[in-house]
């Protein structure tokens, strides 16, 4: 008998508000991710789309998304072979099961979750780049751009939040 994860107190967005944050994560990544730019670290709009997404479906749909959203971010990177994908689509399921039992509206749950969702994927990107081959020895590098880009995603995160219940459907003028 299978354990199951239990419910959060919320319904899940629509696939349209979903696709509108996907679309808007696209355009924020490539217009804005090279002028957002704090000690070589830079926000991902992918992984804080995915993380709000995340704390309001189950882990198999997180995950799903995740991979769509990180499918996208490889089509922008061109050399990554997959790896955005598959550490995004790791890091929202990870999200979402970290988020049972919380609300997903709350700014200190959601910025600590995009924090460790941020470095859990980086470990996992930085796993799969190593298998295709990319050089070792940068990880003091990769560590710090790693902590700084957390801080971001986690700042962006809360951002995302607030604009999140300022449009929502049950905020009355």
């Amino acid at each position: 008998m299978r354990a199951k994860i239990p419910s959060t107190s919320h319904s899940e967005p629509a696939w349209w508000t979903t696709g509108l944050w996907l679309v808007g994560a696209l355009i924020a990544q490539i217009l804005l991710a090279a002028f957002v730019n704090f000690r070589d670290a830079r926000p991902s709009a992918f992984l804080v789309v995915t993380v709000w997404y995340a704390v309001r479906v189950d882990p198999w749909r997180a995950a799903l998304f995740g991979f769509i959203g990180g499918l996208l971010e490889d089509g922008l990177a061109g050399v990554t072979g997959g790896a955005f994908a598959v550490s995004t689509a790791i890091a929202g399921a990870l999200a979402a099961i970290g988020s049972r039992g919380f609300f997903a509206d709350s700014i200190p749950i959601v910025t600590l979750i995009a924090f460790l969702a941020s470095f859990a994927r980086l470990i996992v990107f930085w796993v799969i780049m190593a298998i295709q081959g990319y050089p070792a020895g940068m990880g003091r590098i990769h560590l710090h751009e790693a902590v700084w880009q957390a801080l971001l995603n986690a700042g962006f995160a809360a951002l995302v939040i607030l604009v999140a219940r300022r449009y929502s459907p049950t905020n009355e003028p």
